[in-house]
């Protein structure tokens, strides 16, 4: 079977790591995926499964601030929905209690 999708042209690469976030909304998917890719490595490819109907919406937003690749919602055979992404080198890191948030650089007087 192969994946494709519309964001990236030809074939979306396989799952390097998969992040389950059924039945989450994106707060808690994207807490549950910060901590997944926390040990992961630049080009890691990263198959999302999200349900909530934001996840098209908010998971290219979160590429977009944090600096990864989205690659688009991964299409095939199956009713899922499973979005794609590649972790970045140069990615901003994200707060540990709100991933939605680029952390600050310390000593730049913010809480």
């Amino acid at each position: 079977m192969t994946a494709t999708s519309p964001a990236a042209p030809g074939p979306v690469p396989e799952a390097d790591l998969t992040v389950d976030g059924t039945g989450l909304l994106c707060v808690a998917l994207l807490l549950r995926l910060r901590a997944a890719i926390a040990e992961a490595g630049p080009g890691t490819v990263v198959h999302v499964i999200a349900t909530d109907p934001a996840a098209p919406l908010d998971l290219p937003a979160w590429c977009h601030m944090t600096g990864h690749h989205y690659l688009g919602p991964v299409l095939d055979d199956r009713d899922s929905s499973v979005y794609a992404l590649r972790l970045a080198a140069d990615a901003r890191p994200t707060r540990a209690d709100a991933p939605w948030r680029t952390a600050r650089p310390s000593g730049d007087g913010g809480p």
